[in-house]
């Protein structure tokens, strides 16, 4: 069974971002009081912690949130996910709306070990039914948009 580990924001752009025991979803605006937040196509980022175990491999000690992840899952494989997927987090709604991003140059996960996850594995959606998500929230994946 996929499920929610942590749910992370941060209120300026450009610090870590830290768990929080729930975060409210709007729709055209993502996480309310999220730095992030906006009616834009990566209104909420969500990373495996499967992915986040290959970098602590490396020796690495990370928390939630280590790559500015607001949704930190276990149980889904985010990055093989389609653009279009609709996935249902506890009673929210989202949808897929990219699948990793450009990493910046200053990462100091990148700068430590030469690689970072959330350019690949990493996820970004977009709120289609807004609520509540806290952790230990369930995921299931409703179909893809056409």
């Amino acid at each position: 069974m996929a499920e929610v580990i942590a749910v992370c924001i941060s209120e300026k752009k450009g610090t870590v971002k830290h768990t929080v025991p729930c975060i409210d979803v709007r729709v055209h605006h993502g996480i309310v009081g999220d730095a992030h937040a906006g009616d834009w196509h990566r209104q909420i980022s969500l990373l495996a912690d499967e992915s986040v175990d290959t970098m602590r491999a490396l020796g690495l000690t990370l928390s939630p949130g280590a790559f500015a992840e607001n949704i930190l899952t276990r149980g889904i494989e985010l990055k093989t996910l389609p653009i279009g997927t609709r996935l249902r987090v506890g009673n929210v709604l989202l949808e897929v709306t990219q699948i990793g991003k450009e990493c910046h140059s200053d990462c100091e996960i990148k700068k430590t070990t030469g690689k970072c996850v959330m350019p690949t594995e990493g996820i970004f959606a977009v709120v289609l039914e807004e609520g509540r998500i806290r952790s230990g929230d369930t995921i299931t994946i409703e179909g893809v948009a056409k």
